[in-house]
């Protein structure tokens, strides 16, 4: 008995949604067809519009003077402008005229590589029609150009009523099969024999909807209308209540018959959105049921569990309380961490501040007994009294003794550099005089790829041109005990957002790298190598603030400084530094 019931209560809700599914996609799909039916008598009428838009004009063109003397033997010359410029503005593949044997004479498209004249069309059907009085009509593939068209032509007579010859327009009808794809329809428009003529899918062209027989072919041959066809058959299968299956899916089928020669036109749509709002009607009707039913048991077990969420509550209670106590102490634990973060911003703000203090004193301390210990050693030098290499090794220690103070300095000063346009080739160069005697002394080869066009940045020159000699120097150091002693110098443009903060306007920036062939970095990052006092040479050789003294510099640009090890040995350090461009677009953004 409970298994019965349980198959009750399965099976009714699934025959009920079964049920409401057919119905609505009966209404859903009436819909559509009736919207494909629209649709296809829209296309029906442009397709009537364009083939009789031309209708008359061979009827005009058969009574031009200049046609009917052209007919009669008289020069061509002047109808083929005339047929050229009349092509043009009406927008025909093409016009021409041919005498009573199907030899043409004169085209719209004389002088051209697929001009018509000299061609024989006497084996076209509309070209036989209009030499038996008719108008013809007729739709096939130019066997001169091999572009499909629609042929309309008229008997061109003489003052006496005698048909001297045949005017013939060619028409393209490629802009039906360009709106219909446009419009994302799926059409086919089908000749007497079954023959796709023109398709929104250029797969369906020329396929035929049912076999042809001999007769129907050899007709199609001798009028030479599917010129190089194969005419295979249409992957389609027709089906009752306007439904067909073709390449594959099944759609919606409507036809139009009543077109000129016989034609069809086939128009199919999806029968996807017919299915889709029928699921999306289906599934509501479920999800309200599942919902009422939910509603209701719901409020069945709410009395039943009354007793149940009392006991509960207090065990929420106490996870709630649980849960609030680690937040607790994350939130203590975050705080700590906090806390630790500050002291160790305040401890680092104390030592560079101390640092920035004796730094101030030291060079002014040393100021004046390095000026005077070098007047000295260049008094000396004049009086001959000291020997060279006595002077050098001095003047060496002296030299030191000057850029450390130099890079003391920085830490001490407090006014503002200088901001204008820099050429960093200009800056690099000036650099590279200053460092020259170390790259000699080193036995150092340097390679330099410089751009033509200058690199135009904002800084102050002298500020670049220090970070610039820092890394030289630091790179032909690294290489005193390297076999390759090899320095390569780039200076370059990148388009696009700048790599440094700041330097994101769009505009670029430009770059300088310094590569060299030393010890490399090692395990040492770039942030550890730019804190003060961290060098990587032995004791005595630095005192480890050109790369933090650079960095800061850098930073001031608004740029970025990148530095790896190269592959073989050796490092690279890469300074980017916002183009002038992108600085003034940034101020005229923000202005």
């Amino acid at each position: 008995m409970r298994l019965r019931n349980l198959l009750i209560y399965l099976l009714l809700p699934i025959a009920g949604a079964v049920g409401l599914f057919m119905l609505s996609h009966g209404y859903f799909r009436s819909e559509e067809l009736a919207r494909a039916e629209g649709r296809l008598s829209l296309y029906r009428s442009t397709v009537v519009a364009e083939l009789q838009r031309f209708s008359h004009l061979t009827y005009v063109l058969a009574r031009d003077p200049y046609v009917i003397a052209t007919a009669g033997g008289a020069s061509a010359a002047t109808l083929n402008r005339r047929l050229a410029a009349f092509s043009d503005k009406a927008g025909l593949d093409a016009i021409y005229v041919m005498r009573p044997d199907g030899e043409t004479i004169s085209a719209s498209n004389a002088g051209t590589a697929s001009s018509f004249i000299g061609h024989n069309y006497s084996f076209r059907p509309y070209f036989r029609d209009a030499v038996a009085g008719r108008q013809g009509r007729f739709y096939g593939i130019g066997s001169t150009t091999g572009q499909p068209g629609y042929f309309i032509a008229d008997a061109v007579r003489d003052s006496g009523g005698r048909i001297i010859g045949v005017i013939a327009i060619k028409l393209g009808l490629s802009g039906l099969e360009q709106a219909w794809r446009a419009a994302g329809e799926s059409v086919l428009l089908a000749n007497s024999d079954g023959v796709v003529l023109l398709a929104s899918e250029k797969a369906w062209r020329y396929r035929t909807l049912g076999p042809l027989d001999a007769d129907q072919r050899r007709r199609i041959v001798a009028a030479r209308q599917f010129a190089g066809q194969t005419l295979p058959a249409l992957d389609w299968r027709p089906a009752a209540d306007h439904a067909a299956r073709i390449g594959g899916a099944e759609m919606i089928h409507v036809t139009a018959s009543d077109l000129p020669h016989h034609w069809v036109l086939h128009y199919f749509a999806s029968e996807e959105p017919a299915y889709t709002r029928s699921w999306l009607v289906t599934g509501a009707a479920v999800i309200l049921a599942g919902a009422f039913v939910l509603v209701t048991q719901l409020r069945r077990t709410a009395r039943i569990g009354a007793a149940l969420r009392r006991s509960e509550a207090e065990e929420a209670g106490l996870r709630r309380a649980n849960a609030q106590l680690a937040v607790e102490i994350e939130e203590r634990r975050a705080a700590e961490r906090r806390l630790q973060r500050t002291q160790d911003e305040l401890a680092r703000t104390g030592r560079l501040a101390a640092l920035g203090e004796l730094a101030a004193s030291v060079t002014h301390e040393l100021g004046q007994p390095i000026a005077a210990m070098s007047n000295h050693l260049a008094a000396a030098e004049m009086s001959g009294k000291a020997g060279p290499e006595l002077i050098g090794r001095i003047s060496g220690l002296v030299a030191r003794m000057e850029g450390i103070t130099r890079q003391l300095k920085f830490f001490a000063r407090t006014e503002g550099a200088e901001i204008g346009e820099v050429d960093l080739r200009a800056a690099m160069r000036a650099a590279l005089a200053l460092v020259a005697p170390n790259i000699e002394a080193a036995g150092v080869a340097l390679e330099t790829e410089f751009p033509e066009a200058p690199v135009i940045v904002r800084g102050n020159q002298l500020r670049l041109e220090q970070v610039m000699t820092n890394l030289l120097r630091n790179a032909v150091d690294a290489m005193e005990d390297s076999a390759e002693r090899r320095l390569g110098v780039t200076i370059g443009t990148e388009a696009g957002a700048g790599s440094g903060t700041g330097a994101g306007t769009g505009a670029g920036t430009g770059w300088f790298a310094v590569a060299d062939r030393g010890h490399g970095l090692g395990d040492t990052s770039l942030a550890d190598l730019q804190e003060p006092f961290v060098t990587s040479r032995e004791s005595g050789r630095g005192m480890g603030l050109g790369l933090s003294i650079s960095a800061a510099i850098v930073r001031e640009h608004h740029g970025s400084m990148q530095a790896a090890n190269r592959p073989g040995g050796g490092a690279v350090f890469r300074i980017a530094i916002p183009l002038a461009v992108a600085e003034d677009t940034a101020e005229e953004t923000a202005a």
